[in-house]
C-alpha cells in the first residue's frame, strides 16, 4: 500500500505547477526538471495514488477532480514543510535560501524514524535502511537548514530545539499526503484512518457510541484510539498524529488549534459506597472537607473545579493527585477518600454497588467536553463522518 514518504515530493510539486500553469512544459520547468521527467514522474504518481490527476489535451492538460484535490493538499503539505524549514534554519553565508525544495522523501522518513525511535539503530530497525544511510540522511538535512537538528545523549540521540520544529512541520505534511492517498483512492466502504486522542470522559460516554456506528458507515477505514490525558495528547495532536482530541476543554485553545463544544458535564462528589457520607442527603462544605480528597494536577479542569468548590475557605487535605479514572475508582473503594467526577465515569461502578455520589450533582461545578483539532485541518470524508457522529452521540 502506498504510503506518503513513497510519493516524490518533486513530482508532487509539479502538480500544482501543472494546474496553475496548464502544460507540462510550463511545469517542467518551474519545477527545474525535463519535460520527459516530468512525464514518467507524473505517470508514477498516477500509478501510485491509483487515479488520473489530469485530462490530456492537444492545447495543454486540465486537473481531474483528482488532479485538484491532490493539488489543495500537496499545497498545504509543503507549505508545512516551508513553515517548519524557516522555522528551524539559520540562513548565513552557508545556508541554502529555499532548503525545502531540496528534501527528499527518504532523508524525510529517516529523519522521522529516528525521532519516533530516539535512536539511529531504531530508525534502521523501522525504516529498513541501513544506520549508514540514516546517518547521511540527517546529516544532509542538517547541512540544509544549517544547524543541528539531533544532540547526542548518552548512546541515543535526541531532537534539538530546531530539530522538534522541523519534525513537527514534517508530520504535518506526512498527514496532508496520507489524507490525500485516502481520499484519491476513495472507496464506499471508506478508507485512510481516523486517530483519536481520547481523554477519560469521552472513553465511558461519547466515543463508542460513535465509534459503533462509523464502522458499520465506514468498514474500511482503520479506528485507533490513543488513551491519555490532555497534556498527553495536546503534543501528538499538533504534530499531525493525531487527527482530534475528544474530553474537556481549556479555558483557553492550545496554540494553532480549535475546540468545538460538545455538552457540558455536571460533576459530583463521588465516594464508596459504604462512605459516612453516602447517606447524607445535602453534605456541607465543611463535612466534605474533613474526608482526604484525590484531585487532578494543577491547572485540569478538574483541578480547578474542585478548588472553586472550596473557594474563600480552607482545603481539605488532599494527598493524592492522579488523572486515572482506574486508579482513582480503587483508591476510592478502599478508603474513604473523596473525589469530583462526573457519574457518567463511573457508572458502572455505581450500579454495581461499588461507589456512589456523595449528594445531588454540584450546580455550579461543569466543565465543557469537547472536540479539539488542528486549526486549518480539512478532514478526509470519513473523518468529517466521524465528527458528526460525535456531535450526534450527545443529542
Amino acid at each position: 500500500m502506498t504510503s506518503a514518504f513513497d510519493l516524490n515530493i518533486r513530482h508532487l510539486r509539479a502538480i500544482s505547477a501543472i494546474v496553475r500553469r496548464g502544460s507540462m512544459s510550463a511545469a517542467a520547468d518551474a519545477v527545474s526538471l525535463s519535460q520527459p521527467a516530468l512525464t514518467q514522474g507524473l505517470a508514477k504518481l498516477e500509478r501510485q495514488l491509483g487515479a488520473a490527476l489530469f485530462e490530456r489535451h492537444p492545447d495543454g492538460m486540465t486537473a481531474t477532480p483528482e488532479g485538484r484535490l491532490a493539488s489543495e493538499r500537496v499545497d498545504a503539505a509543503l507549505n508545512h514543510l516551508t513553515v517548519a524549514t524557516r522555522a528551524t534554519a539559520r540562513g548565513g553565508a552557508r545556508s541554502f535560501a529555499r532548503p525545502e525544495l531540496l528534501m527528499t522523501a527518504t532523508q524525510l522518513r529517516a529523519f522521522l524514524a529516528m525521532a519516533d525511535a530516539g535512536s539511529f539503530v531504531g530508525a534502521a530497525e523501522a525504516t529498513g535502511l541501513s544506520q549508514p544511510a540514516i546517518h547521511r540522511a540527517v546529516r544532509d538535512l542538517e547541512q540544509l537548514c544549517a544547524t543541528p537538528l539531533v544532540e547526542r545523549r548518552g548512546r541515543g540521540v535526541a531532537l534539538s530545539p530546531s530539530g522538534a520544529k522541523l519534525a513537527r512541520g514534517i508530520r504535518l505534511a506526512r498527514s496532508e499526503l496520507a489524507a490525500l492517498i485516502a481520499e484519491v483512492a476513495a472507496e464506499p466502504e471508506g478508507g485512510g484512518s481516523v486517530v483519536i486522542g481520547a481523554m477519560p470522559l469521552c472513553r465511558a460516554l461519547i466515543l463508542p457510541a460513535a465509534i459503533a456506528r462509523f464502522t458499520r458507515d465506514y468498514p474500511g477505514t482503520m479506528i485507533d484510539v490513543v488513551e491519555g490525558s490532555w497534556r498527553e495528547l495536546v503534543d501528538p495532536l499538533r504534530d499531525g498524529v493525531l487527527d482530534l482530541m475528544i474530553g474537556a476543554l481549556r479555558p483557553a485553545a492550545p496554540p494553532d488549534c480549535v475546540q468545538t463544544p460538545l455538552m457540558i458535564d455536571r460533576l459530583a462528589v463521588i465516594g464508596r459506597a459504604g462512605h459516612p457520607l453516602a447517606r447524607v442527603t445535602q453534605p456541607s462544605l465543611e463535612q466534605l472537607a474533613s474526608y482526604p480528597w484525590i484531585v487532578g494536577q494543577p491547572g485540569t479542569p478538574l483541578r480547578l473545579q474542585w478548588e472553586a468548590l472550596f473557594a474563600g475557605r480552607p482545603r481539605p487535605r488532599a494527598p493524592i493527585e492522579c488523572g486515572s479514572v482506574m486508579v482513582i475508582r480503587g483508591v476510592l473503594a478502599d478508603g474513604d477518600f473523596l473525589t469530583l467526577l462526573s457519574p457518567d465515569q463511573v457508572a458502572l461502578e455505581v450500579d454495581g454497588g461499588l461507589l456512589t455520589t456523595i449528594g445531588p450533582r454540584l450546580e455550579h461545578s461543569t466543565r465543557t467536553i469537547g472536540i479539539t483539532t488542528r486549526d486549518h485541518w480539512r478532514p478526509t470524508l470519513p473523518q468529517a463522518r466521524f465528527l458528526e457522529l460525535l456531535r450526534a452521540a450527545v443529542v
